[in-house]
C-alpha cells in the first residue's frame, strides 16, 4: 500500500494554460478526477505559464495555441528548450494547424483538438508523459499533409540527409513506418518482430537523431524526404 503522499508524488502533475477560464475549469475537473493525475497550476497565457513553472514542478503542460501576451508556440519553444521536462501537449482547432506545426518543431510532444472528448485528453496526457506520440501518429501525418508544399523535395525526388546516415537499414525502415502513421503493434506485425523489439528500435532512432519523441521523428522523416507527404507517406528512399 502506498501512503497518500506517495500516491500524490506518483501522479502526473499537469499545468493548464488557456485564456478561457471555463476551459481551464472544465479540464481541471476532469483531470483531478483521475487517480493518476493532479493539476498543480493554471495560467491564462504563455507569460504566466513560464512564471508559474518557476514555482511549481510539472510533468505536462497542456498549452493552448492562441493566447494574449505570449502565444502557445513561443511558450512551447521556451518550455521545451529549458530541458526534458515538463513535456508539452498543444491544444488546437482545425484552423490553427500552422501554429501547431511550429510548436511541434519547437519540441512539443504532440497536439490534440480542443473539442476532443475528455477520454482523448486523458489518453493524450498519459501518452505524452510516457514519451509516446499523442493520440495517433496518423494525426501528425494529416497535419504534415496540409503543409507538404513547405517540405523539401517538392518535385517528389528523395532528399539525402546526413542525419539519417546514423541509422541502420532496419531503423530507417522503422522510421518510415512511424512516419506513415503505423503504431508499434502495426510495425511489429509488418516486420514480423516483437513489439518490444520495435520499441527498442524507436529508442535507438530517437537517441541517434537526438529527438525528443516520435512526433519529432515524424517531422524529420518528412523534412528529410525519407517519406513524402505528397505521396501519402510512401517511402521515397531507394531502400
Amino acid at each position: 500500500m502506498h501512503s497518500p503522499d506517495e500516491q500524490t508524488e506518483q501522479r502526473i502533475r499537469v499545468v493548464l494554460v488557456d485564456d478561457q477560464d471555463l476551459v481551464r475549469t472544465g479540464f481541471h475537473m476532469v483531470l483531478d478526477s483521475q487517480p493518476d493525475m493532479t493539476v498543480v497550476g493554471e495560467a491564462a497565457n504563455g507569460v504566466e505559464a513560464l512564471e508559474l513553472l518557476e514555482t511549481v514542478e510539472a510533468d505536462i503542460v497542456v498549452l493552448d495555441v492562441r493566447m494574449p501576451r505570449m502565444n502557445g508556440v513561443e511558450a512551447a519553444r521556451r518550455i521545451c528548450s529549458a530541458g526534458a521536462t515538463p513535456r508539452v501537449l498543444i491544444l488546437t482547432t482545425f484552423d490553427l494547424d500552422e501554429y501547431v506545426y511550429a510548436a511541434l518543431r519547437a519540441g512539443a510532444g504532440g497536439f490534440l483538438l480542443k473539442d476532443a472528448p475528455a477520454a482523448d485528453l486523458l489518453s493524450a496526457i498519459r501518452a505524452v508523459h510516457s514519451g509516446d506520440a499523442v493520440v495517433a501518429p496518423s494525426a501528425t501525418r494529416r497535419l504534415l499533409d496540409r503543409f507538404s508544399d513547405r517540405l523539401p523535395a517538392a518535385d517528389g525526388s528523395p532528399v539525402h540527409h546526413t542525419a539519417l546516415d546514423a541509422l541502420t537499414r532496419r531503423e530507417r525502415e522503422v522510421l518510415t513506418l512511424i512516419a506513415s502513421g503505423r503504431s508499434n503493434t502495426e510495425i511489429a506485425d509488418r516486420l514480423y518482430v516483437s513489439e518490444t523489439t520495435v520499441k527498442t528500435h524507436v529508442r535507438r532512432i530517437l537517441a541517434k537523431l537526438d529527438l525528443r519523441d516520435r512526433v519529432q521523428a515524424v517531422i524529420l522523416a518528412y523534412e528529410t524526404g525519407l517519406v513524402d507527404a505528397r505521396d501519402g507517406g510512401r517511402n521515397t528512399s531507394p531502400g
